[in-house]
């Protein structure tokens, strides 16, 4: 097993007043060798956003873009035809393909705390796709919800990836264990709320730990925890 730590003090940081961001890997001015990628999980932001301001439209190619929002309201318009609104408890997906340009601003209402997160394609220059699920069941869960896979499916979204997001609401202390899905596959483990310990690594918030060379992952969580499991290829 070959293990990879971040604190979350660690993380690059920029701060535009309209927008605070935590970096887990090198992005915009931030730039760490040793922090450049996690397989082929490019991008994990820990944004707040000012209430209405935001990205005005900006194009992006070839990577699947996830958005889960933690609180607040997205309001997204892209060149596909999209104009729409993503809330607490929603999730947004975008292959961005051969080429997508979109916008996305906090409504007026109030702040907006969301993670996005970049994965490399597995297959270049696809036709942009956009799409977005509200997963009622992801409350006090007790264990991992998927929430994105490569299997098309109604219960997820579909990822042009091998790989595999899925969260969990742990109201008590409890131990989990999460089945890698394909051989190979490394697993991105970030602390949104709570604590959890991993292998001999204790996480807090916000913490994160990659892990890979696995088949399963053992975590230890504290009660009132809600955890990100992101599964990618190491290659």
């Amino acid at each position: 097993m070959k293990q990879a730590l971040y604190k979350s003090g660690s993380r690059g940081e920029a701060d535009h007043g309209w927008l605070k961001s935590r970096f887990s890997f090198s992005f915009a001015d931030y730039f760490e060798p040793s922090r450049v990628h996690f397989g082929l999980l490019r991008v994990l932001n820990d944004d707040t956003i000012a209430a209405g301001t935001g990205f005005g439209a900006h194009p992006h190619d070839n990577m699947e873009i996830i958005t889960i929002v933690l609180k607040g309201e997205v309001l997204h318009k892209d060149n596909t035809g999209t104009n729409t609104s993503i809330k607490e408890g929603e999730v947004q997906i975008m292959s961005a393909g051969m080429g997508i340009v979109h916008s996305e601003h906090a409504s007026k209402d109030g702040e907006l705390q969301l993670l996005q997160i970049w994965i490399f394609p597995k297959e270049r220059n696809i036709k942009p796709r956009y799409d977005q699920k509200l997963f009622e069941g992801n409350g006090k869960t007790e264990d991992f919800l998927t929430l994105v896979s490569p299997e098309k499916s109604d219960n997820t979204l579909w990822i042009n990836q091998d790989a595999w997001l899925s969260i969990g609401k742990f109201e008590k202390e409890t131990n989990v264990k999460y089945h890698v899905n394909k051989t190979g596959n490394g697993v991105f483990v970030f602390i949104i709320e709570g604590g959890a310990t991993v292998g001999e690594a204790i996480l807090d918030k916000r913490d994160a730990i990659g892990v890979s060379e696995i088949s399963d992952l053992e975590l230890k969580v504290i009660a009132g925890s809600e955890i990100l499991l992101i599964e990618v290829p190491m290659n």
